[in-house]
C-alpha cells in the first residue's frame, strides 16, 4: 500500500490558509489548496498497509481511502477519481465540509496525526474536473419509470442520480429559486462555494436529471398530483424546523434562527433577491447561542459583516481538548474543536444558561442576561440537571442574536399533511426499508432520521435508492454499501 515507510518519513500537512484578516474581507473559500503541490503524494504515502481499514467503519459512506490514497500517492488520479466517485456521489461536498469521521478512526490516529483524508479527497475532486475526469453518469437505457424526488439536499440529490443511472427518469423538485437545500442556502460560501453545486448540478442535468425550482411542493404544487404522476415518490425536504429558545425578549426585533442569517447571507454573496427584511452584523454586538456547526457559521459569516463583538455561548460544558477514555478509537471523539471562524475572532464561553433578551425602548433587542451553570451527576437512565451558580447572572450586550441549537423534524403540514404520511414519536417520517405508510412514498435523510451530516444524507439517499430500484423493478444492480468492509453494525 503506497509506501511502507510514509508514515515514519512524513507528518501531518495541510495547505495554508489566507491570514483571518484577510479572508474576512470576502464570502470566497480561503484554502490555498493550489499551492499544495507535491506534498498531497507524500500526504497519501503516509496511509499504512494497516491490514484492517478501520477508516472504512469511520466513513457513513463506506470510503475505499487506502486504495484512493495509494492511487495518488502514484500520481494515478483517475483511478483515484474512480475508486472515490464509486462510493461517494459529491466528494466536491464532503472534501470541503464533512467533520471527517473517517480520520477518526485512522489507525495512524492511534499514536500519530490521523491521514489527512478530507484534503486528499478534495484534490482528487479538483483534478478530476480540471482534467476531464468528472463526467455525467448517463444510463445505457431507460426503464419508463417515472420517480419524482422533493427536495434537492445532499439525500435527495444523491438518491437522483442514482437512480439515474439505474435508467429511470428522475424529477427533482426545489421550493427555491436554485437546487441545493442547505448546501445552497444555509454553508457560508467561504466553505462551500455556489459554483461548486452548480458544476456538478450542471452535470447531473446533462445526465438526463430534471430539475424544478420555485416548484414548493404542498404550497404550491399539489402533492396528490405529483403522486399519480409517477411511479413513485421521494420525500427528502431535510429536518428544517429549528430549535427554539422559549425565555422573556425571545419577541423583539433582532432575535433570529441561524438559518434566517445563513440562507440570506449565501443568497447576499450571489447577488440574488434576499426575500426577507436584511439581517446584518456590522458593527452590532452579536451573540451566538449554540456551540455546534451552524453557530459556528453564524460566527465566521458575522466576521465578514464587520460586527463589533461575537460571544458565542453554549449550555454543555466545555468539551476535553483530547480523546477522552470513555470515547476511545476508532469512535468520534466529542473533544474541543475551533473552527476557522473561532479563528478570526469571538469569545467563546461554556456552562452558560440564557435567561432573557432585554429591550431598549423601540422593542429591539439591546441586551443577553444569562448566567453559569454547574451540571450535576446524573443516576443511570436519568437524565443530567444543573443549577445556577449564585451571585453569577449578568447582562452583556446584545444586538443580535442568533438561535443555533439544531432542529427538531421536518414541517408536518404541506407536502408531509397532502401525502397522510405519518410520523414517528419525534416527529420525523417513520419508514421501513425506506418506505412511508403510503404505497410508493419513500423518505430519506433528514427528513426520516433527524439532523445529520452531509456525508449521512449521502448515504441515505444511495441506500434509499437501492430500495426504490428494487420496488420498481424486483431487484436491483445499484451498488450497495461496502458491508463487508464495516467494522459493526
Amino acid at each position: 500500500m503506497g509506501k511502507p515507510t510514509g508514515f515514519l518519513e512524513y507528518g501531518r500537512e495541510l495547505p495554508a490558509k489566507k491570514d483571518p484578516a484577510v479572508r474576512i474581507q470576502d464570502n470566497k473559500e480561503f484554502v490555498l489548496n493550489d499551492e499544495f503541490g507535491e506534498k498531497i503524494n507524500e500526504q497519501s504515502a503516509r496511509c499504512m498497509d494497516c491490514g484492517v481499514p478501520f477508516c472504512h467503519n469511520g466513513c457513513p459512506i463506506g470510503n475505499i481511502i487506502p486504495e484512493f490514497n495509494d492511487a495518488v500517492y502514484r500520481d494515478s488520479w483517475e483511478e483515484a477519481w474512480n475508486i472515490l466517485s464509486s462510493t461517494n456521489n459529491f466528494p466536491e461536498f464532503t472534501g470541503r465540509v464533512c467533520p471527517a469521521p473517517c480520520e477518526s478512526s485512522c489507525v495512524l490516529g492511534i499514536n500519530q496525526d490521523p491521514i489527512t483524508i478530507c484534503n486528499i479527497e478534495k484534490t482528487i475532486v479538483e483534478t478530476a474536473y480540471r482534467e476531464g475526469y468528472a463526467k455525467p453518469k448517463t444510463p445505457t437505457a431507460r426503464t419508463g419509470k417515472k420517480v419524482a424526488i422533493i427536495g434537492s439536499g445532499p439525500a435527495g440529490l444523491a438518491a437522483a442520480e442514482q437512480l439515474n443511472s439505474a435508467g429511470h427518469s428522475v424529477t427533482v423538485f426545489e421550493r427555491d429559486e436554485k437546487v441545493g437545500g442547505l448546501l445552497r442556502f444555509g454553508i457560508p460560501d467561504f466553505k462551500l462555494g455556489m459554483d461548486v453545486i452548480d458544476r456538478k448540478i450542471s452535470l447531473m442535468a446533462e445526465a438526463g436529471i430534471e430539475f424544478k425550482v420555485n416548484a414548493h411542493v404542498g404550497v404550491d404544487v399539489n402533492a396528490q398530483q405529483i403522486r399519480q404522476d409517477y411511479d413513485v415518490v421521494l420525500l427528502t425536504g431535510g429536518s428544517t424546523v429549528p430549535r427554539d429558545l422559549p425565555i422573556p425578549g425571545r419577541e423583539l426585533n433582532g432575535v433570529h434562527f441561524a438559518m434566517e442569517f445563513l440562507g440570506q447571507n449565501n443568497r447576499r454573496a450571489n447577488g440574488m433577491d434576499l426575500k426577507t427584511e436584511e439581517i446584518h452584523a456590522k458593527g452590532k454586538h452579536v451573540v451566538v447561542i449554540g456551540g455546534g456547526d451552524t453557530g459556528s457559521d453564524c460566527v465566521g459569516t458575522s466576521n465578514r459583516h464587520g460586527a463589533a463583538s461575537i460571544t458565542q455561548v453554549e449550555i454543555m460544558p466545555i468539551p476535553p481538548e483530547k480523546r477522552p477514555a470513555n470515547m476511545p478509537w476508532p469512535q468520534y471523539p466529542m473533544i474541543l474543536r475551533t473552527s476557522t471562524s473561532h479563528e478570526e475572532g469571538c469569545e467563546r464561553h461554556w456552562n452558560i444558561l440564557t435567561k432573557e433578551f432585554i429591550s431598549d425602548e423601540n422593542g429591539n433587542v439591546k441586551a443577553l442576561r444569562m448566567a453559569d451553570i454547574v451540571w450535576k451527576d446524573a443516576a443511570p437512565g436519568e437524565r443530567p440537571t444543573f443549577e445556577e451558580v449564585a451571585g453569577s447572572e449578568r447582562e452583556i450586550p446584545c444586538d443580535l442574536a442568533f438561535l443555533a441549537m439544531g432542529f427538531l423534524h421536518p414541517e408536518p403540514h404541506g407536502v408531509l399533511a397532502q401525502l397522510d404520511v405519518a410520523l414517528d414519536d419525534r416527529g420525523n417520517v417513520a419508514t421501513q426499508d425506506f418506505q412511508t405508510n403510503q404505497k410508493g412514498v419513500f423518505a430519506a435523510g433528514d427528513m426520516r432520521t433527524g439532523q445529520s451530516l452531509v456525508v449521512r444524507c449521502i448515504n441515505e439517499g444511495r441506500e434509499c435508492a437501492r430500495s426504490i430500484d428494487a420496488y420498481l423493478m424486483g431487484g436491483t444492480n445499484l451498488e450497495a454499501k461496502a458491508d463487508s468492509l464495516m467494522l459493526s453494525a
